[in-house]
Formats: C-alpha cells, sequence, structure tokens
C-alpha cells in the first residue's frame, strides 16, 4: 500500500535536574555546595532515508518520544545528555505544523537532518548559586521541558518530469516501457491507485526520474476521486507529459480531455499553468477518426505545444519523445524544493512576547507561561528562604511583577506558574 500522507506527535526529551549537594570529605566537614547540573534532553530529528518509499510506517506508529536527560549530581557531575531520536522518512517528504499547517522542513536533502523539536536544557546544580553572601544555597534549577507538536507528514515524490492525462490514456503503459517500472496495467479506468516512479536511462549518463500521476479526472482539484491524494506529486516535477489518447475509441474528444486536465491542475496550483507541458498523442496505432487527430494536433500546435504522436504499446515514437524531453530538462532549474515557513530557531528561544513569558487571567487567577518562567518556578522551594529570594529577584528583574501590577493583580490574588500557584504579596 502506498501512504503519502501522515499525522505524528513528537517530543523532545526533558532536560535533566540539577542537583542540590555539599562538598563532604573527611577533611572538609563544611564544603560549599556541588551540586551538578542537569543532562539535556535528547533532541527529535527527521532524516531522509532513500530506501523507504512510503509513510507506511507511521500509520502503526505514531508517537515519538526522545530520552530525558539524567539529573545532575554531587562533586560536580553533570547528568548524562538524553539519546536523541531519529525519524526517518522517504526522500521528498515535507514535515508541516498541524496546528498552522506550515511547512516546518522540506526532507529532500539525504545528507541534512532536521532537529524538529529541541530537547530541553538541563537544570543547574547548587554550585551556580553560590555567592560571598549566599554560600549555601540549598536550591537548584529544574530541566526546562522539551518541545513537543503534532506534525504532518506529506510525501511528494521527487520526480524530473510527471505523466498527467485522464485514466486509461497509457500513462502506466508508457512508464513501463521506458523504465524498469511495473504498474498494473489494465483496460479499466482506476488501474492506477498510487503513483509509480521510474528512471528513465538513455545511456550515455542521460537518465532522469518519471512518475505517472493518477487519480486526475474533472473535479480532482476539489477532492474528487482521488485527486487530492495525487495532485501534490506533480508540484516538484519540472515537465509534464500530457498523455492525451487520440484513438477516439471511447468517442471522447481530445481537446476537451486536454483542457479539462489543465483546468484542474490550475485550480490546485496557479504555479501548474506555468509549467512546460510536452503533448503526448497516444494509441495512433488505433486511430478510429483520422480528422479528430489532425483537428487535434493543428489546435495544440497552434497554442504552442510540442506534440509528439506515438503508441506506448507498440513502441512507436517513444524513442524520440524520451530524448526530446531530456534536452528540455537540460534547459530547466533543478526540482522545486520548498522553503521552511516556521522559524525554528526562533521559536525555541523567544516566547510569543518575546520576553520569555506570557501572562493571561481566568477570574482572579493570574496565569503565566513560558519555558522560561515555568524552568524558574518548578525549581523554587518554598521553605527555603534562600531559594525564595533567588525567585523573587528573578520576578522583579525579568520585569514579571511589575506586569502583574500593570495588569491590576491584588494582594492576596493567586499566581499559577506551571505546576505551582500562590498568593501574590508585594
Amino acid at each position: 500500500m502506498f501512504t503519502d500522507k501522515a499525522k505524528i506527535f513528537i517530543k523532545a526529551g526533558n532536560g535533566g535536574n540539577g542537583a542540590i549537594s555539599w562538598r563532604r570529605e573527611k577533611y572538609v566537614p563544611a564544603g560549599g555546595p556541588d551540586g551538578g547540573d542537569g543532562g539535556n534532553g535528547g533532541n527529535v530529528i527527521f532524516r531522509v532515508d532513500t530506501g523507504m518509499t512510503t509513510l507506511m510506517d507511521f500509520k502503526y506508529k505514531r508517537k515519538y518520544v526522545a530520552k530525558t536527560g539524567m539529573d545532575g549530581a554531587g562533586r560536580r557531575k553533570k547528568g548524562r545528555s538524553g539519546d536523541d531520536i531519529i525519524i526517518s522518512v522517504p526522500q521528498g517528504t515535507l514535515v508541516r505544523d498541524a496546528e498552522s499547517n506550515l511547512i516546518i522542513a522540506d526532507l529532500s536533502d539525504p545528507g541534512k537532518d532536521v532537529v524538529v523539536a529541541q530537547g530541553g536544557n538541563g537544570g543547574w546544580g547548587n554550585s551556580h548559586f553560590a555567592t560571598a553572601v549566599r554560600q549555601a544555597p540549598n536550591f537548584a534549577k529544574n530541566g526546562q521541558p522539551g518541545e513537543e507538536r503534532e506534525v504532518i507528514l506529506e510525501l511528494k515524490l521527487l520526480a524530473d518530469v510527471g505523466l498527467v492525462g485522464f485514466p486509461n490514456v497509457g500513462k502506466s503503459t508508457l512508464l513501463s516501457m521506458t523504465t524498469k517500472a511495473e504498474p498494473k496495467i489494465a483496460n479499466y479506468h482506476f488501474t492506477t491507485l498510487e503513483p509509480n516512479l521510474g528512471v528513465v536511462d538513455l545511456g550515455d549518463r542521460r537518465s532522469f526520474v518519471m512518475a505517472d500521476i493518477p487519480g486526475i479526472i474533472e473535479g480532482a482539484s476539489e477532492g474528487i476521486g482521488l485527486g487530492h491524494e495525487f495532485l501534490r506529486h506533480i508540484e516538484r516535477t519540472r515537465v509534464l507529459l500530457h498523455v492525451v489518447d487520440v484513438s477516439s475509441i471511447e468517442g471522447r474528444n481530445p481537446i476537451e480531455d486536454f483542457e479539462i486536465i489543465n483546468e484542474e491542475l490550475s485550480a490546485y496550483d496557479m504555479a501548474l499553468e506555468e509549467r512546460p507541458q510536452i503533448i503526448v498523442a497516444n494509441k495512433t496505432d488505433i486511430i478510429q477518426d483520422e480528422d479528430v487527430y489532425n483537428t487535434f494536433v493543428a489546435e495544440m500546435e497552434k497554442r504552442g505545444h510540442k506534440v509528439f504522436s506515438i503508441s506506448a504499446a507498440t513502441g512507436k515514437g517513444v524513442d524520440e519523445l524520451m530524448k526530446y524531453t531530456y534536452e528540455e530538462l537540460k534547459k530547466l532549474p533543478p526540482i522545486i524544493t520548498f522553503e521552511p515557513q516556521v522559524d525554528l530557531d526562533a521559536e525555541r528561544f523567544v516566547d510569543k512576547s518575546g520576553k520569555g513569558y506570557e501572562i493571561t487571567r481566568e477570574g482572579d487567577t493570574f496565569i503565566i507561561t513560558g519555558s522560561w518562567i515555568e524552568a524558574v518556578g518548578n525549581s523554587v522551594t518554598f521553605d527555603d528562604n534562600e531559594s525564595l529570594g533567588y525567585f523573587q529577584r528573578a520576578l522583579i528583574n525579568r520585569g514579571v511583577i511589575e506586569d502583574l501590577i500593570n495588569m491590576g493583580i491584588e494582594e492576596g490574588q493567586m499566581v499559577q506558574i506551571g505546576d505551582i500557584e500562590f498568593e501574590f504579596v508585594y
């Protein structure tokens, strides 16, 4: 089964917590703090696997979680960082943010890994908080949570040439005659239920990848039939071979068929209107009406299209078509790649407010969110005066207290940060 779209949940590892520890040795009975830092959480990394051809694996496993960093320990021992999780995908896979549908990454380069969810930083041990005044800090920082998100994986085949046209016009036959692909071929509609790829090898290191794109019928751009499932695979192609049945056996008008397919292509993506097309007049070995055939060829040439009259079944004219297609490809830029629309680096270090936190109000409760503020809040030890003092200074220095006051908070109202909740006192 060919699967070209999947939705999965990914979560990077949380950072390990910093340690609260004291130096205790035989001749140093009252040593200073020596708590080590927590390890960083593992990242979620996407990588191209050229041996994969579908997204089938993601139909059965939909949750991917990287390892959490280990907690720090005494003697300033840093916790081990969590292992990354590497998710292999076929070449040509787009990764989209499920909430916004924006592109995060285009996995078209086999040599490039993309970190889509960043592991949380490890927390600081109490050795970081020792000062001349505060010589025995009895608190440490917890690790930050790893990023998590739902993503949509969308496979867009990497093919130089796309075969388009109505079902049963001979696209699969043409692919099988020019490549080693073995598509299912029969004389009825919708034989091809999945895209097929093949390499056209002309010798002397001349080759290109050609794909049979099925499912294009009238209304395909609106989701009728299998249109939406397969139209996306045309987006990366550089040239379209528009295959038309000119035999008149089924009583169809080839000019009307040509126009219907082009209307569907442009309705799906306006950019496809500009995609170069080579017209393939197929089934010329069994033409029933010469006038219909001649009218079609004349009309296509009038519109500025190059027309090749072939018989995919017998091989007539196929070699000339393939050679011409190769020469046209040499004139065109490489296969389209999609630029990311989500700046992951910016998302990792800047909250929406740009301050590292956001404050919202629900009734008399003020809820503060953000990776920085939640890490600080989860690290406070409320029965330790030094820890509380550090927490309060952090809120004042970063402007949190000022923002709460500007929002109208009064003493005694509740403030919630992550898992902790306390009364506001100022």
